[in-house]
């Protein structure tokens, strides 16, 4: 089994920072990816941006340079800095991660919310 923990969610400002961070535990000898989707109300889950353990990254284009994700693979975690935070950014967050024997799984979700 792995244990997906996620931390860092909140309530910011249109144009503030956020960092999400996630901790993987558990049978993970092989992870490979590990990233961020998203799910705002009434929309469908959509990739934020993941990273293999071999540090190559794959980024939605709606970041646009704002979001940075990066990755501990000695602590196996990973990270997603989000800067100039827009109130259409305003979803549940979830940490995902893929392992090289082709299990997946999910984190419970953290809340980010861009309001004024």
């Amino acid at each position: 089994q792995v244990q997906l923990v996620e931390s860092g969610g909140g309530l910011v400002q249109p144009g503030g920072s956020l960092r999400l961070s996630c901790a993987a535990s558990g049978s993970i000898s092989d992870l490979y990816v590990m990233g961020w989707y998203r799910q705002a109300p009434g929309k469908q889950l959509e990739l934020v941006a993941r990273i293999t353990s071999g540090g190559k990254t794959d980024v939605a284009a709606f970041v646009n340079g704002r979001f940075t994700i990066s990755r501990d693979n000695a602590k196996n975690t990973v990270l997603l800095k989000m800067n100039s935070l827009k109130p259409e950014d305003t979803a549940l967050y979830y940490c995902n991660a893929y392992l090289a024997r082709g299990f997946e799984y999910w984190g419970q979700g953290t809340q980010v919310t861009v309001s004024s």
